[in-house]
């Protein structure tokens, strides 16, 4: 059914949830993973309050070691359930973008992902990274929720 996954994760408890589900999903299928992680860039005028106070090397080295934990959970997980994994980490400023050019790059055949179901004002500032995917990819995409 399906051979490679793809596994787009933010560090959130809900995407990684989803990784934990997609993970054992993949186990199923006996399909490999691949988990990515799409650090944005630092921002000098931000709404991202952890940009901020950062100054850019401060914020660089703690986005990449940040991203690196959690990729390397992801690592653990996939181990744990005997998955074959590739864990990626990758800047930039169009998360959807990057998520759907990794894919057809690395040839996968699904994305996995997670969709916090912001609504309202909250959906319309912040947007959404699923619904980009879901418009754009021509990769299917599986969405938890």
């Amino acid at each position: 059914m399906y051979s490679h996954i793809l596994i787009p994760i933010d560090g959130s408890p809900l995407s990684m949830e989803a990784m934990r589900t997609a993970m054992a999903f993949a186990r199923d299928a006996g399909a490999k993973a691949t988990v990515l992680m799409v650090v944005e860039p630092f921002h000098l005028f931000t709404v991202s309050p952890e940009q901020l106070p950062a100054r850019r090397a401060e914020y660089e080295r703690d986005a990449k070691t940040h991203a690196a934990d959690i990729l390397a959970a992801a690592e653990r997980e996939a181990k744990l359930l005997g998955v074959h994994c590739e864990v990626v980490q990758t800047e930039g400023d169009d998360p959807h973008r990057v998520i759907i050019e990794t894919g057809a790059q690395r040839g996968c055949d699904l994305i996995a992902m997670a969709s916090h179901g912001r609504r309202g004002i909250a959906a319309l500032l912040l947007g959404s990274v699923t619904l980009k995917v879901l418009t754009h990819s021509k990769i299917p995409v599986l969405v938890y929720r």
